[in-house]
């Protein structure tokens, strides 16, 4: 049977990053009372578990005649909280509602090596709707906050420029 850590409720929850753009290394951390969970997730990730968000935000609304509230992302401290040790790299993340305690829940599986025969650990969340959006938010945010996508090839633009193949072999500047 694979460890599985369960937050029944969480105080706390965040994606950020480690590192300067193009070397950045993405973390969703949680916290409950003074326990912290910090776990590796790919930018792709953070990108699709905000657009996740949204969709079953929208549909809690439509279904149950929820709406969910706002705070302002101004308000609220949501940089990733020391120490950084991340437990495991997230390989798969599911999301679900539960209705009767009205929160979110986020499955979040661990990523193994191909040679590995034990099971993944799983992290399992249980989250307000508020909570929920916010994290949607600080997603999208934290996502766009890398380098800039160079408008030829759709790659990303390194700080020392970018070898566009499609710029017939010239070099394009980041600040283009």
């Amino acid at each position: 049977m694979p460890e599985e850590i369960e937050f029944d409720s969480v105080d706390f929850i965040t994606i950020g990053t480690v590192g300067p753009p193009g070397q950045r290394i993405f973390h969703l951390q949680a916290m409950r009372e003074r326990q912290l969970v910090t776990l590796i997730i790919e930018k792709e990730q953070a990108a699709a578990l905000a657009e996740g968000i949204g969709a079953v935000l929208s549909e809690i609304q439509e279904k149950f005649d929820l709406s969910t509230a706002w705070k302002d992302l101004a308000d609220i401290d949501l940089e990733l909280q020391e120490p950084i040790l991340p437990l495991f790299r997230v390989a798969q993340m599911g999301l679900g509602y539960d209705n009767e305690d009205d929160r979110l829940i986020l499955f979040l599986n661990e990523q193994l090596p191909e040679d590995t025969s034990s099971d993944p650990r799983v992290v399992r969340l249980s989250v307000t709707r508020m909570q929920m959006r916010i994290l949607a938010e600080r997603a999208r945010n934290v996502v766009s906050g890398g380098r800039p996508i160079c408008g030829n090839c759709g790659q990303p633009i390194d700080p020392d420029g970018h070898f566009c193949p499609k710029g017939n072999g010239h070099k394009r500047s980041a600040q283009s």
